[in-house]
């Protein structure tokens, strides 16, 4: 998986491309870690990411959770493979994807 970060003051937009899974998602959560300090407005790119596992879903649910605190995110490019885990999982519902 490839991580682009691309960051505009407060504004952080994440691009994801390849596969978030238990092999990655490791990698992308030490990357928030890292990051969110101080953002108040978080995008994640999905355009690029073919798929997301259930430790990818942890992940994003961990990033929901900081940024609840400290301002907004949202997930755009969301594939229709991704869309369907989403409300499955009823991550749709938690998370704001445009």
């Amino acid at each position: 998986m490839t991580i682009t970060k691309a960051q505009n003051g407060n504004e952080l937009v994440v691009s994801l491309e390849g596969r978030l899974d238990t092999v990655t998602a490791p990698e992308l959560e030490a990357e928030f870690k890292a990051s969110l300090s101080g953002v108040t407005a978080l995008t994640l790119d999905f355009e690029k990411l073919e798929y997301i596992s259930s430790a990818g879903l942890r992940v994003l649910l961990s990033a929901q959770k900081v940024m609840n605190t400290q301002g907004e995110m949202k997930v755009i490019n969301v594939n229709e493979t991704i869309m369907e885990i989403f409300e499955v999982t009823g991550f749709s519902d938690i998370l704001t994807v445009e």
